[in-house]
């Protein structure tokens, strides 16, 4: 029973829950990532570069191809060719490149937005006993 007590204290702590939500959430961002890449930045790069350009279709035949063989990456790998397949790489690698400048502005902005809190003016310094005296022995000649 205790170990089951342990589990629960762990997984009820607020860190390990904000976790869980953060990982949900980012499954859910990446995906909004994927499709501004594919579907807006790829494209536009596509046609400054001058036409039809799909990076996921790059790639390189490392063996022999058999007869008869579609020369797709796909029909490739379904018929066991060694290929090297560096597109998929470049569309992953610009995807991880736009994540982390978006979660960069994010933290950045979050950053911004949170209030500094002023620091408090340093405590005038303790006036010494003996000056006090002799204030107290000023004032009261004045009188």
């Amino acid at each position: 029973m205790g170990m089951m007590q342990e589990f629960k204290e762990f997984a009820m702590k607020g860190n390990v829950m904000d976790l869980a939500v953060g990982v949900i959430i980012g499954g859910a961002f990446g995906k909004i990532v994927d499709s501004i890449v594919g579907d807006l930045i790829m494209p536009f790069i596509a046609w400054v570069m001058g036409g039809k350009l799909d990076f996921s279709g790059m790639f390189l035949v490392l063996g022999k191809v058999p007869e008869g063989t579609a020369t797709t990456l796909d029909a490739l790998k379904k018929a066991q060719v060694p290929v090297f397949a560096y597109g998929n790489f470049i569309t992953i690698l610009v995807n991880f490149v736009i994540l982390a400048f978006i979660i960069f502005m994010m933290v950045k902005q979050i950053n911004r937005l949170k209030k500094e809190e002023p620091a408090a003016p340093p405590a005038p310094p303790e006036t010494p006993e003996d000056v006090l005296l002799l204030r107290q022995i000023r004032d009261s000649l004045k009188k």
